[in-house]
């Protein structure tokens, strides 16, 4: 098996899981049997973690949500989806890989699926930009979201992006054109679309994915205007306030779903979506399959009217004497 990354806060754990390895292997090398021991310590472990991700700090959760052996958009298509087409290019510039997509079925039911992909290794990395996308990317996007309207399949979109790429000739070719865009279009597509924020969900560049009928977060990701780093930069001049920033930022799936940015909060497997891919899979198809069986069968208008009054509900309060 794989050596598992854990995390700082996670040491504790993984002081007990190295001790269950070496009795594993001191079990196998003699016909000593300390079964009895080993299960002992794997319940202290699960209990032990479950104790420590009842308890998460926001900044806690951001590390959670950026941990390199989260499921990534393409894990949930092959998990969860079949008869997957990836469908490329903007017809216009480029192929962004930061961003994959196709025509697939979900549960036997034609759809289209799309979303952030991040790099497993360094190669992988700088091929998919780390998740950051550029302007053709989101015309990408675009392009499958129209593709899905015209025939009238449903959209799955996958948010895991640390924000959209900041870089000169990403402005060079209408980073926020590219991005007001897609929301603007997404606003009135009509075709259901599930947006599902699985790993973290940054600025403007999640958001260009993330306007639909019916919004998912998954229990350890995050969802923010800037990220933690870039807020403590902003308004403390260093980057070492970042735990502060997570704090005041409000990024955590109980917060946003508290102030409706948010439908529903899928549950993750004891640990994390990294301890247990699988596990995972099955808990988020649930809630795709819940959260489509609301908007189907709703008619254009009805659908496009019930979209625009959950948009203008973003951000409504209520003065008290």
């Amino acid at each position: 098996m794989p050596k598992r990354y854990f995390l700082d806060f996670e040491q504790p754990i993984a002081e007990l899981e190295n001790k269950i390895e070496e009795l594993r292997f001191v079990q196998t090398e003699s016909a000593v049997d300390i079964s009895s021991e080993i299960e002992q310590l794997t319940q202290k472990s699960q209990q032990l973690t479950k104790d420590l991700y009842a308890k998460l700090t926001p900044w806690q959760v951001t590390k959670v949500a950026r941990h390199p052996d989260r499921p990534y958009t393409m894990d949930y298509i092959q998990g969860m989806f079949t008869h997957f087409q990836e469908l490329h290019g903007d017809r216009h510039f480029a192929d962004d890989q930061s961003i994959v997509g196709g025509m697939a079925r979900f549960k036997g039911q034609p759809c289209v699926v799309l979303g952030h992909q991040k790099g497993r290794d360094t190669k992988e990395r700088a091929l998919r930009n780390f998740g950051m996308t550029k302007p053709e990317g989101y015309r990408k996007a675009l392009r499958l979201m129209k593709l899905a309207e015209k025939f009238r399949m449903p959209v799955f979109t996958f948010v895991d992006t640390p924000g959209a790429y900041p870089g000169i000739d990403a402005e060079e070719r209408g980073q926020s054109e590219a991005i007001g865009r897609n929301i603007f279009e997404m606003a009135q597509l009509e075709t259901p679309i599930i947006s599902t924020i699985i790993g973290e969900g940054g600025s403007g560049g999640a958001l260009a994915i993330a306007v639909g009928d019916q919004t998912l977060m998954l229990q350890h990701a995050v969802y923010s205007v800037i990220s933690p780093e870039g807020c403590a930069s902003i308004l403390w001049k260093t980057s070492d306030k970042a735990e502060e920033a997570a704090e005041a930022l409000g990024i955590v799936a109980p917060r946003l779903k508290a102030l409706g940015l948010v439908d529903k909060i899928v549950s993750e497997p004891a640990g994390g979506a990294h301890r247990d891919h699988k596990a995972m899979m099955g808990l988020l198809s649930k809630g795709l399959a819940d959260a489509l069986r609301q908007v189907t069968g709703l008619k254009t208008e009805e659908l496009l009217q019930r979209r625009y009054e959950r948009l203008q509900s973003f951000g409504r309060f209520t003065e008290k004497a």
